[in-house]
């Protein structure tokens, strides 16, 4: 499909009509990162839209240069599908992405699922040697990750939560397709420009978060290191009308750890 002249991959599940879901991709992240099994209980009952942004993956395009760039994309995708309102699910970056589609396009969605995510810059945030270290950077921008650097950046070392990693990791091979188009260096690389540049306490959106209207869903594992799940708290502090989920033996990637009870929590949060 064409989104402002260039060709953009998307996916559409589950039954036609009624709010769509739209699901925003995490740091690095595909179309083929989403969970099968997260999807599944997802589009039993919503129609459920994915899609690669410009310039990521299966795309065409220039990647976006902004936070605000990435969530004009989005608007820009649901306009090009003749949607008029939607409900929106984001991962990680995606979760920023959310938050900035709600300040800046707050007509267009209805309610909003912010999973893994941050504001930007949040002050007060506890120190933890393992949050955001050196060493979980250099892993999240290897040229490469391999199976091992997801299950250290998304899972909890516990062996319930590494087997859970495994699992999951197991499901995303079962697309015949899967992975035949990667997000390139300079993508990421401009993606993580753009996620750093909300580290400037005068451009986080945390402040902001008071004038989103909409009902929002914050969740996250009980210890990201990706993400401090502190930011959660804040979130759902500044958000007006926020709910605030917190997943047991969970890091980054509880999502796909507890697919079908998030995804329920997920469901019963939307109807």
């Amino acid at each position: 499909m064409r989104v402002g002249g260039d060709l953009v991959a998307y996916r559409a599940l589950g039954p036609e009509g009624g709010v769509p879901l739209l699901l925003l991709n995490r740091f690095r992240g595909t179309m083929d990162h989403w969970d099968p099994a997260l999807l599944a209980v997802l589009a039993a009952e919503r129609r459920v839209l994915l899609f690669d942004q410009p310039g990521f993956a299966r795309s065409e395009g220039t990647p976006p240069a902004s936070v605000a760039a990435f969530a004009a994309n989005a608007a820009a995708f649901a306009q090009a599908l003749g949607i008029a309102e939607l409900d929106v699910l984001g991962f990680s970056m995606g979760g920023t992405v959310a938050l900035q589609l709600l300040l800046d396009h707050p007509a267009l969605v209805r309610r909003a699922v912010v999973a893994g995510s941050g504001p930007g810059h949040v002050p007060g945030l506890p120190e933890d040697p393992d949050v955001g270290s050196p060493a979980v950077w250099q892993v999240a921008t290897k040229p490469v990750n391999s199976d091992e650097d997801f299950l250290f950046l998304f899972f909890e070392p516990t062996a319930t939560s590494q087997q859970a990693g495994r699992d999951y990791l197991a499901r995303l091979r079962q697309r015949p397709d899967a992975f035949v188009r990667q997000v390139e260096a300079a993508a990421w690389q401009a993606q993580l420009a753009s996620a750093l540049a909300l580290q400037d306490p005068a451009a986080s959106l945390l402040p902001r978060l008071g004038a989103v209207r909409q009902p929002v869903l914050v969740a996250n594992g009980r210890h990201d290191t990706m993400v401090a799940t502190y930011a959660s708290y804040a979130m759902a502090q500044a958000l007006p009308d926020a709910t605030l989920v917190l997943y047991p033996d969970a890091g980054h990637g509880f999502l796909f750890q507890y697919p079908e009870r998030f995804g329920g929590d997920v469901l019963r949060f939307l109807r």
